[in-house]
């Protein structure tokens, strides 16, 4: 039982091991926004590339999708997932300092 909670951590945290998707988690720490606004702050990669980070993410259950019409919108399933990143800029800012 315990080995199993420890696996569905690190399988989030290897949802978390790319550099798209953390930006993809930080465009949606600002809400809800459909694909084509998630390519579109994020222009220096591909549409397929976001689509395949949208969806390691939403298997790793850190972010929720929902369709309204032929559009489908991505949120962030985890509340405190602003304070999780701000946490972690603290320490990339104490580490650089050093």
């Amino acid at each position: 039982m315990k080995n199993k909670f420890y696996q569905r951590k690190a399988q989030i945290f290897k949802a978390l091991a790319n550099p798209v998707r953390l930006e993809v988690i930080d465009t949606l720490l600002n809400g809800e926004k459909c694909v084509c606004e998630i390519v579109e702050e994020l222009k220096e990669y591909e549409q397929p590339h976001i689509s395949k980070s949208l969806s390691k993410l939403k298997e790793a259950g850190l972010i929720q999708d929902r369709k309204d019409g032929l559009n489908v919108y991505y949120s962030l399933r985890i509340c405190c997932m602003g304070e999780f990143f701000s946490c972690l800029n603290e320490i990339l800012q104490s580490n650089y300092k050093k």
